[in-house]
């Protein structure tokens, strides 16, 4: 059975919940919602697992903390035996709009430090579905910011953005990196992504 590692990126405990810098567990938990999946307290992060029309899917939100997060992926690919062709990361970037995303196959971590680390172990060969959160803050306040909860507005904007999120993950497992990205990355740019079809 083909196995996939789906990794969404944050830091684990209570006074991170709902922060902006958790957008990766934030569509992790939606997908693991519609699905009925239950985490599970592991080595370096709570996983869950499904499967999706005969593949593996194994969820991973790390509990190393941010900077650490290569550790988690690493174990995790090394230990189920899954290809990196078959990882796709999910993070927070400041460089999007709140409500746009964009999925990758491969690049640098745009200074971000989750994916920096996992850089550092793994190379840059990995899919990455970058989640904007804006960057609506005064200079030399960025970690305040991505460190603060979004407000109800913003959860709002981001809502169709976390569903097609949660389509994102599928149709990486079931149609590839190529074909997803021709779909959605379409629809992460602007006001489709921003308005739900009726």
């Amino acid at each position: 059975m083909d196995k996939f590692l789906i990794v969404g990126l944050g830091n684990v405990g209570t006074e991170y919940d709902m922060t902006r810098h958790n957008a990766g567990f934030i569509v992790l938990d939606a997908f693991a919602k519609a699905s009925n999946i239950v985490f599970a307290d592991k080595r370096y992060g709570f996983v869950g697992e499904t499967t999706l029309k005969g593949r593996k899917l194994l969820l991973l939100k790390p509990s190393t903390y941010m900077n650490l997060s290569g550790n988690a992926v690493r174990y995790w690919l090394n230990k189920e035996n899954i290809d990196q062709s078959r990882l796709l990361v999910i993070s927070d970037d400041v460089a999007l709009p709140i409500g746009q995303f964009r999925l990758k196959a491969s690049g640098s971590n745009g200074g971000h430090n989750g994916l920096g680390h996992i850089q550092q172990l793994i190379g840059q060969q990995y899919a990455r579905l970058r989640m904007g959160i804006g960057n609506d803050y005064p200079q030399g306040m960025q970690v305040d910011y991505v460190l603060g909860r979004f407000t109800d507005e913003q959860l709002q904007q981001m809502q169709p953005a976390i569903d097609l999120g949660v389509e994102i993950i599928k149709s990486f497992v079931l149609a590839g990196i190529d074909t997803t990205m021709n779909q959605y990355n379409k629809l992460g740019k602007g006001k489709e992504c921003q308005t739900k079809p009726e």
